[in-house]
Formats: structure tokens, C-alpha cells, sequence
């Protein structure tokens, strides 16, 4: 059974997908909406995130808050209201700064545990750490 994060990736994913696929102008517009939407990403998730968290941050809190940015962002162009497209685009990206998502994929496991630096303590005379 797939996890909500494995569902929402492609939903995710094909907005971006619609941002690179609209012509130049119109793309310009998306691009500055999708930038503004992960600018408020980074402000209400804050520091380190995995992808779960952020799955269910969307199932949680949803894109209608999205629609804000993307109107006053971009108050003459409709096309730059489309949550599907713009809200999916900035989800997409901002998923690439989870702890447990890199290359383009998700990590599991083992693959997350290098990314936690430990830092050694000195207890007595001896060294206490992950060795």
C-alpha cells in the first residue's frame, strides 16, 4: 500500500510538470508564484522536515492558503490561481530539502542514519560517541 507521501509526490510532481510545460511568459509568472509559496513553506514548517512531516502538513493544512500568494503575486493572470499547478510545483520543490529525500528519491532506513552528525563528548578519560 502506498504511503500518503508516495501519492502526493506524483500530484506534487505533475504540477511542476504543468510550471516547465507553460509557455514563456506564463511560466515567468508561475515561477514567481511557485517561489513566493516555498518562501512561506520554509516559514511555517521551519528547520529540518522529513517527508512524512511534510505529507501531512498538506493533508493537514491544505493549499487554500496558497491562493493569498498566488493572487497577490500575480492578481492578472488566472492561470497563476491554479493550486493544482502552483501549490503542487512549490511542494514538489521544498520536498527536496527533507532530511530523508535526496536525488530524487526517498531515503529509507539506514539510507537517513549518515546524515545526523554526532559529535563525540569526553566523559572521564574517555571518548563517548557514534564510532
Amino acid at each position: 500500500m502506498a504511503s500518503d507521501f508516495d501519492v502526493l509526490i506524483r500530484l506534487w510532481e505533475e504540477g511542476q510538470r504543468r510550471v516547465g510545460d507553460a509557455e514563456p511568459a506564463q511560466r515567468r509568472v508561475l515561477e514567481r508564484v511557485v517561489s513566493e509559496i516555498v518562501l512561506e513553506l520554509r516559514r511555517r514548517l521551519g528547520g529540518k522536515f522529513t517527508t512524512d512531516e511534510l505529507a501531512a502538513y498538506y493533508l493537514r493544512e491544505g493549499t487554500d492558503w496558497c491562493f493569498r500568494i498566488a493572487y497577490t503575486n500575480a492578481p492578472s493572470t488566472p492561470e497563476a490561481w491554479d493550486l493544482g499547478t502552483v501549490a503542487g510545483a512549490a511542494f514538489a520543490r521544498y520536498v527536496r530539502q527533507a532530511a530523508d529525500y535526496g536525488g530524487g528519491v526517498r531515503k529509507h532506513g539506514d539510507e537517513t542514519a549518515g546524515d545526523e552528525t554526532v559529535e563525540d563528548e569526553t566523559v572521564g578519560d574517555e571518548t563517548v560517541g557514534d564510532e
